[in-house]
This record gives structure tokens, sequence and C-alpha cells, in this order.
């Protein structure tokens, strides 16, 4: 069958599947598998050093495809400068830029007039329309069921994608609760034309700095495996439940703040357990779809299933 879409046709893959921007995850030994399977595989610029290693595992990506592949600037989020980064990309001209995490007008205004493909994520409908003025080629609507960081409407994948859908003009991907073909068939149903996973894609081979530890945990979660911390500090994101974010979340009910939860919160914390596997000194992001993942593929594999299993779901609607 035909995966036909005007996200395939804009980034010039196969198949209508984007990984997410995984901070301290996304290198190029995940990205270039997932564009080897025909999906677009992204690094996460803000997770590297600096720009001498995002140059460095752009280099390596090209070596490992000769597929199109993106860049995630996750802009607000980390803190520090991303302009240099940028240039990077835009020097080494990669095909696509996605930016997640605070406001794309810079990294737009910045990539215009490249050629380079341009998606923005958010998590409502007025985002979606400011990013389509910006001049965004695509938007990614992320639902409350997704991991990492979220909008702070609890509005869920199901109701939001067709809401945007309704509002833009641009194709919009869904993200957000998604990991399989089941998935990817309810989210075209709903008028998206491509989807995007982030916890999915961590629960495969080639994603080579996650932890056994982090990935047996996305394996054994059920539904309400995950929950959601940082809402006091007004920036929500889903983490699989553990001792750590049940301290967070009392320091949260204690009204901490900023000062009192960033070590709880920081990047290291995360790392602690997402490539060291100290599940009771650090937290791992996840969606909800994390209760739909049994295994650890290969990222070829997981892909040839999912679209398996959609066409199957297509063949059943005809």
């Amino acid at each position: 069958m035909q995966w036909k879409t005007r996200v395939t046709e804009l980034l010039d893959i196969t198949y209508p599947i984007i990984q997410g921007g995984l901070a301290h995850l996304a290198y190029s030994d995940l990205a270039a598998a997932v564009s080897n399977a025909g999906g677009l595989g992204q690094l996460t610029a803000m997770s590297m050093d600096g720009p001498e290693q995002l140059a460095e595992e752009i280099d390596r990506l090209r070596q490992m495809t000769e597929q199109p592949f993106g860049i995630n600037f996750a802009i607000g989020q980390h803190g520090r400068p991303f302009e240099t980064m940028v240039d990077v990309a835009i020097n080494k001209k990669v095909p696509v830029i996605s930016v997640t995490g605070g406001n794309p007008k810079p990294v737009l205004d910045m990539v215009r007039g490249t050629g380079i493909k341009t998606l923005v994520l958010v998590a409502a409908r007025r985002q979606a329309v400011k990013a389509e003025e910006l001049g965004a080629d695509a938007v990614m609507v992320v639902g409350h069921e997704g991991g990492g960081h979220l909008g702070r409407d609890d509005v869920g994948t199901f109701v939001l994608t067709p809401q945007v859908v309704d509002a833009v003009n641009i194709p919009v991907i869904a993200s957000g609760g998604i990991g399989d073909g089941k998935s990817l068939m309810a989210a075209l149903s709903l008028g998206a034309e491509g989807v995007e996973m982030g916890t999915r894609f961590i629960a495969t081979k080639e994603c080579v700095h996650a932890h056994p530890a982090y990935q047996k945990a996305l394996i054994e979660a059920d539904e309400t495996s995950t929950t959601v911390i940082k809402r006091s500090l007004k920036a929500p994101a889903r983490a699989l439940k553990n001792s750590w974010t049940d301290r967070i979340l009392e320091l949260e009910q204690e009204k901490a703040g900023y000062e009192g939860l960033k070590s709880f919160i920081s990047g290291q914390a995360n790392r602690k357990f997402i490539h060291d596997g100290e599940q009771t000194s650090g937290f791992g992001w996840a969606g909800q779809v994390a209760s739909r993942i049994h295994d650890v593929p290969t990222v070829d594999e997981m892909i040839h299933r999912m679209i398996t299993d959609a066409e199957e779901i297509r063949i059943r609607w005809n």
C-alpha cells in the first residue's frame, strides 16, 4: 500500500512516522535507524555538549543513512543559547528542523529562505495557528497522553488533533499516545497526516543510550504507571512513576518552588535513570503509551510491524 500524505511528500519519507526529540537519547544510531526504516529520524541538538558535537553527530548520521533526517531544538527547557546550534544545522544543510518547548519564531526566522523544512510542536490550537502564521511547514500536536513536556490544558490527542486540523491549512502530525498501527490509523482518521512518537522509540535496540532498566520499566508499565510533574512550575511533564517522582510531587505540594525542585528535575537527575539505570535517584520521561510497549525490537522491526498492522486495518475498513 502507498502511504502518501502531505507529510511524506514534505519530508520525502516513505511512512508518515517521525521520531520525537528525545532528550539525551536521540543520537545518530537511533536517528539513522528510523530514517533507514522509512520514517524521519532526528537528533536532539540541545542535548549535545556544543556545536562541535552536533556537527560530528550530523556527519556520523550522514555516514549511516542517505535518507532525510531532522534536528530537534528544544529551546525552552535548557537555559542556554541555541543560535550557534541552529547555525550548525543551517551550515550542514540539514533537510528538516523541528522546534519544541518554546517560542519558535527565532528559529524559524533563522531558517527562513534556506530550503530547510520546519516542524513546530504545539500543545494547543492557538499555538498551531501562530506557528502557521510564523511560517512553519507543519505542526506536531501533542496531547496530554504524551511523555516529557506537555501543554497546560490537559487536552488529549483524540480531541486536540481534529481541533488543530480544522484550524490550520498546513499538515498536522499527531503526537501523544501513539506507538502502533492502531494509533497510527486513529491519528489519520482524526485528520492528521503523520504521527510523531517518542516513548515507543526508547524501547528499541538502536536507542543505545537508554539503560536496560529504563527500557524494562517501559515494558512493565501499565496505563497508570506515569505521572505529571512540574505542574507547580507551569511546565507540566509526564514521567514514569517511581520514588523520585513521588518526592517531586511531595515538594510541589509543599510549594518548594523552582529552587527547592531544581536538583530533582535537572538533566543530571534525568540521566541518572535513563543512562545509569538508578531508579531511586532519578527519573525517566514516558508517555501513557508505555502501557502498549511489550518488547525491545529493532527500529526496522517495530516500524514494519506498525505498518503491517495499520495496513490490515485499512483492508478491513475497505
